[in-house]
């Protein structure tokens, strides 16, 4: 009877376990990274008779936990991966709309702006179209200030995010450090706590969404967690940290540190994967390179601009001021390095690349000069001494600089100046709309010949005045010389000092003209280094004799020549220039550049979520494939509970026989 007992109740003790487990299923259908359970039985040892071995029951084995290494980390590894493209995506969608609003981007205002300059530029006299060149002048600048200040918002965005995210990772990997120690003090028996594990494998899930990690088991069941290019990030139960700090090289752009015990290292360039990855990603691919573009963009046009009216008279015949701020003012020119210390001083806007560049001083000296290596990023090194001027601007120390041999700055020649742009002009009368000089024909003349009014090709900026007052006051009239039987002629060689023909380097001589064709001449005037060069076209059939004079534009009130030559910058190419071994020149205008910028920034965004579409495609398939193993399936464990209550009644039916056979036996001695 004793045997038939325990058999009864090892089936009755298996039914119980598999109801608690089945009932344990059940109730954490909906607890996050569960995985379902389940019991292996065996046999009993069999005790021997005469007739063989006779059964002595069943007994648990253990009980596990229906679990894939394979398809929790490839869940884990897709949860990194969404997490990066939906932290990108979310911050460039934003960036997309900014630019290439209808109302919030750059166009609209470039194209208000130069249209008031078209509008001007057909009455150059009229003082209210030149106010509202102003006044677009002044929307142009507050909308570049605008774009600046939000993404300026992004930033720093990223950087409080940055930070929070940070929390976050630094509180799961505490989490995980607790359930290593407690998973391998339960794991000292033998046996699995199930629980523990698939709580420790949620939470590391949960860490892959804010950051990509490295997954290692040790044999003590315990998990080692790496980040970067391998920073422990968990080992055991001991845990390092992540921490958020102004960045070293910009203050502006924060960077994430890695902190075991004493030691600190700088891994932000090495994060990949996870939010975290993604909002970096974000800054480095999308935010520093929009920001030095639009800032780009903003220099060149302040920049074209005034230089321009520089080379133009007012109502007054003022050499012309500037409309937009200068872009070397003092208060910008040291904020384009860091650490402060480093003038930097742009010296040609069309050379400017959207690039920052790092330096190190290599030598210095008692004037203020001294040498340096200049890269990219993390490219090649090249030199360079203070002074010199290279793409596009030039480095001088600062007066009160402390900087020494070996210290290492970063210069972001463009960072700033859609901030930094800004009206300078407000009298509309000082909008140099004329240019200072003008061509006219001798009414003595007694040909057909025509001279265009001349144009100005170069000259410093400003220009200045006294000099071409006194340049043009020495100029005698051009005066067609003998024309010949083919009808080619020539003007008069003899030019005052300083001024020259230009037909080719090193050829003084006036260019040969022809009767009824249409000839462009160049004349060029050098003032203490500093050259004047003027183009006019000569057409008809002048005679003999006839002259033609150039002279100063005193007044030049309806002269709309430099208005108009503001109009071309609009087409003409001024950003990006660059110029290829072939010698071919090649850039882009301001609304081709700033179309560049939302371009690339509008391909991005379109690639993110196409991105997005298949990250989360293959997160969806990840996350079913787990569950398909291991999630909880109610309908399997109902017809479970079932079962095992059936097993259950049946092993009670057994000790009811057993119990019936002994009462049998009892009373048959009564």
């Amino acid at each position: 009877m004793a045997d038939l007992l325990n058999i009864g109740l090892s089936g009755l003790s298996a039914s119980k376990t598999q109801l608690s487990i089945t009932g344990h299923n059940i109730s954490n259908v909906n607890t996050p990274g569960y995985s379902r359970q389940d019991a292996s039985q065996t046999t009993r040892t069999p005790q021997f008779s005469g007739a063989g071995y006779v059964g002595s029951g069943t007994t648990l084995v253990e009980i596990r936990r229906t679990y894939s290494e394979f398809l929790t980390s490839q869940l884990r590894s897709s949860t990194s991966l969404s997490s990066d493209v939906e932290a990108y995506k979310s911050q460039i969608d934003q960036l997309d709309s900014l630019l290439a609003g209808s109302t919030t981007g750059i166009t609209p205002s470039l194209q208000k702006f130069f249209s008031a300059l078209q509008t001007a530029a057909e009455d150059p006299a009229n003082i209210p179209a030149r106010q509202l060149v102003l006044a677009e002048a002044e929307g142009l600048a507050r909308r570049f200030n605008t774009v600046s200040d939000r993404l300026t918002e992004q930033n720093d965005f990223t950087n409080k995010q940055m930070a929070a995210v940070t929390d976050q990772i630094n509180r799961l990997a505490g989490s995980i450090g607790s359930l290593n120690d407690a998973i391998a003090t339960a794991s000292a028996n033998g046996k699995q706590p199930n629980d523990l594990l698939d709580a420790r494998d949620e939470a590391v899930r949960q860490l892959s969404t804010y950051i990509g990690v490295t997954v290692t088991p040790q044999d003590d069941n315990s998990f080692n967690i790496s980040v970067g290019s391998g920073q422990p990030l968990v080992v055991g139960k001991a845990v390092s940290q992540l921490k958020v700090v102004p960045g070293q090289s910009d203050p502006n752009r924060h960077e994430i540190r890695f902190v075991s015990g004493g030691s600190e290292q700088g891994i932000t360039s090495q994060i990949t994967g996870g939010e975290l990855g993604g909002l970096i990603r974000y800054r480095d691919e999308v935010l520093d390179p929009t920001l030095n573009s639009l800032g780009r963009l903003a220099l060149s046009i302040s920049d074209e601009v005034n230089s321009q009216l520089g080379q133009g008279l007012d109502l007054k015949g003022q050499v012309g001021v500037d409309l937009f701020k200068n872009v070397n003012s003092s208060d910008l020119i040291d904020k384009r390095s860091y650490p402060m210390g480093v003038n930097v001083e742009v010296t040609d806007t069309r050379l400017l690349s959207t690039k920052d560049y790092e330096i190190e001083i290599t030598s210095l000296n008692d004037t203020g000069g001294g040498s340096y290596r200049i890269r990219e990023a993390s490219g090649a090194w090249t030199t360079g001494a203070f002074g010199d001027d290279q793409l596009g601007f030039s480095l001088s120390l600062a007066e009160d600089s402390t900087l020494a041999v070996g210290d290492r700055i970063l210069i972001m020649p463009t960072r700033r100046g859609a901030t930094g742009i800004a009206l300078n002009l407000d009298q509309a009368d000082q909008l140099a709309f004329a240019s200072p000089v003008r061509a006219e024909s001798n009414l003595q003349n007694s040909g057909t010949g025509v001279i265009t009014q001349p144009k100005l090709l170069s000259a410093p900026s400003p220009i200045d005045v006294a000099v071409l007052e006194g340049a043009f006051g020495s100029l005698p009239a051009l005066e067609v010389g003998n024309i010949a039987a083919n009808g080619s002629y020539a003007l008069n060689a003899s030019l005052p000092s300083n001024w020259s023909y230009v037909v080719k380097a090193g050829d003084p001589n006036p260019p040969s003209l022809q009767l009824g064709n249409s000839s462009t001449l160049r004349l060029a005037y050098t003032n203490d280094g500093e050259t004047y060069e003027f183009e006019f076209s000569l057409s008809g059939r002048p005679q003999t004799g006839d002259s033609f004079s150039l002279t100063f534009n005193q007044s030049g009130v309806s002269d709309n020549r430099n208005a108009l030559a503001l109009v071309d910058l609009q087409n003409k190419q001024t950003v990006g220039v660059s110029v290829g071994a072939d010698g071919v020149t090649s850039g882009a205008s301001f609304t081709d550049g700033y179309g560049e910028l939302v371009e690339r920034v509008g391909t991005l965004t379109a690639q993110a979520r196409m991105d997005s579409e298949a990250t989360g495609a293959i997160l969806k398939q990840a996350t079913d494939n787990r569950d398909s193993l291991s999630a909880v399936n109610l309908d399997e464990e109902a017809a479970n509970l079932i079962k095992f209550e059936q097993y259950y009644n049946a092993s009670a039916q057994i000790i009811q026989v057993a119990r019936s056979l002994f009462d049998t036996l009892i009373s048959t001695f009564r």
